[in-house]
């Protein structure tokens, strides 16, 4: 399916929201005098549905001789990361929808902060979470997937590697990242692995998984959305 195709749904949603729910979804803190008024309370919530959305998808339409929990957790990392919500945010034109709901003073600032994929990421997930206020989970879902279907292709066809895209991001600043277990949860035939990402002695991702190795990249993940390119 073509991109644009693809996110056609989730285009309609978006523009179909009230004024008053669409602003605050492609408005930047800095230019509104509350910050509960910008995009970042959304894109909480709408991280947490992209990641139902993806998984309820994935868990039905995968084969489970194939795809163990293991394999979904990557699959589904590879498609709803930072990067994959870029890109969605692109074909969704955020960067032209922020310009015009920027103030007018401001606008010249918009094609900074729309150049990196924290932002972009993040209002991503904004418009998904406004889309689920508005329109319940069952139309949103719906739409997202037909979004990031691409991204999905992609994920299944390449399994995403975040550690050496974090660890890749770090050698250009001159760091490096440190994986460590912080706990360990559950019997040892069902044990689930907590750990941290650690970059000079500051923690910047935490993950879980069926394993160490699942666990860490789950911990890069979180932390290629905290450390900027």
């Amino acid at each position: 399916m073509p991109e644009d195709v693809a996110t056609r749904p989730l285009r309609e949603l978006l523009d179909g929201l009230p004024e008053s729910a669409r602003r605050p979804v492609l408005s930047h803190s800095s230019w509104t005098s509350r910050r509960s008024d910008s995009y970042e309370r959304l894109a909480f919530l709408g991280d947490s549905v992209l990641e139902l959305a993806v998984s309820t998808h994935l868990f039905r339409s995968l084969e489970a001789e194939r795809f163990g929990a293991g394999r979904l957790t990557e699959v589904r990392a590879g498609t709803v990361s930072a990067a994959p919500c870029r890109r969605v945010a692109e074909r969704l034109e955020v960067p032209r929808r922020m310009a015009e709901v920027a103030p007018d003073n401001l606008r010249r600032r918009v094609a900074d902060l729309t150049r990196t994929e924290r932002v972009l990421a993040s209002v991503c997930e904004a418009i998904i979470g406004a889309c689920y206020l508005e329109y319940g989970y069952a139309r949103t879902a719906e739409a997202v997937v037909a979004a990031f279907a691409p991204e999905l292709e992609g994920a299944l066809d390449h399994p995403a590697d975040h550690k050496s895209r974090l660890q890749e991001r770090l050698m250009a600043r001159g760091q490096t990242v440190q994986y460590r277990v912080t706990d360990e949860i559950g019997s040892p035939h069902d044990r689930t692995f907590v750990v941290d990402a650690v970059v000079e002695d500051a923690v910047v991702g935490s993950g879980r998984g069926r394993s160490k190795k699942l666990a860490e990249q789950e911990a890069a993940r979180e932390a290629l959305g905290t450390v900027e390119p």
